[in-house]
């Protein structure tokens, strides 16, 4: 595991985040999982860096440790990136 590395987002990264928040805000067709309900209006705010996040870590191929599965999970169906709970990754 490096350390001391920071993650910046790509000119790339911020065009797939926008391209999944489209597809997240309106309800659009996953390709994993088919047709998904909108978001809530107040998910919308929460989830905004949560994609750019996502997609950052996806573009590095790395693990997205969070205890915020549930937003994550939606985001996932449209960009692939793996999760891990904080719990299961620190063996607590």
């Amino acid at each position: 595991m490096r350390e001391n590395r920071l993650l910046v987002p790509t000119a790339e990264d911020w065009i797939l985040a926008g391209k999944t928040l489209n597809a997240l805000l309106r309800g659009l067709r996953s390709h994993k999982d088919g047709l998904i309900p909108r978001l809530h209006p107040n998910q919308k705010q929460r989830i905004v860096r949560d994609v750019l996040i996502a997609r950052s870590v996806r573009s590095v191929n790395g693990l997205l440790v969070t205890d915020n599965r549930d937003d994550f999970n939606q985001i996932k169906k449209f960009c692939n990136v793996r999760i891990k709970s904080a719990s299961e990754f620190f063996g607590l």
